[in-house]
């Protein structure tokens, strides 16, 4: 089960009589923990990050989005943890709520803690908790090694920040910038702009479309 206190941020930041969003609690463990990236239409669109670690899903913002090239360095803002059925999360966020636009699906898949640059003897949790951890992804869209790394701490007012950055590995390269307003749903094939029109069209009951829904993604960006 996810640690429900550790998802206190969350919840009260929300009401769940007006979101779609999930309260969460209720995920089983998993064998293998996962990651997902969902774009996030909201007041500045952006990419979000997160990992699986300890029952919870750990979050960052990353307005750039990812990159293959190992030279760029992209800025990730921690946010509050997710309830780990958040990684299932697809649809529009009401407006006057929390986070209000559209959210997709963009990137999926397990990962795995690089022991060897996490440092010894330390939990993947505790090297979050440094400030430095390794992870090689298995997703559909990113792959190989990556690393998070906190440049600059939340004291004295500050707000916190982190840098993800692409590991020099035989996955490296390719793409360094994403059109997030063209960019599709790894679950659905459909773009932020669709999703958003499918659930005016349907009156704002639309639905969060799951696994099943792979096959008719067809090309992803």
């Amino acid at each position: 089960m996810a640690n429900r206190k550790g998802l206190d941020t969350y919840r009260g930041k929300r009401n769940f009589d007006r979101t779609r969003e999930p309260e969460g609690g209720q995920a089983s463990p998993r064998d293998v923990p996962c990651f997902v990236v969902q774009i996030h239409d909201a007041g500045t669109l952006h990419f979000d990050f997160r990992l699986e670690v300890d029952g919870v899903l750990k979050s960052w913002a990353v307005p750039k989005g990812p990159s293959t090239d190992p030279q760029d360095k992209r800025l990730a803002m921690p946010t509050e943890d997710h309830p780990m059925e958040y990684r299932d999360f697809e649809g529009v966020i009401a407006e006057g709520e929390y986070g209000a636009g559209t959210v997709i699906v963009w990137d999926e898949g397990s990962y795995r803690p690089l022991p060897g640059k996490t440092g010894r003897g330390s939990t993947f949790s505790e090297a979050l908790e440094k400030g430095h951890a390794s992870f090689w992804l298995d997703g559909n869209k990113m792959h190989g090694g990556y690393a998070l790394t906190r440049f600059r701490g939340g004291g004295f007012g500050g707000r916190e920040a982190w840098l993800l950055v692409k590991e020099s590995d035989e996955r490296a390269g390719g793409r360094s910038t994403l059109d997030a307003r063209r960019a599709r749903s790894v679950r659905t094939g459909r773009t932020l702009k669709r999703v958003a029109d499918e659930e005016a069209e349907s009156g704002g009951s639309g639905d969060e479309r799951g696994g099943s829904a792979r096959d008719r993604a067809g090309a992803v960006g």
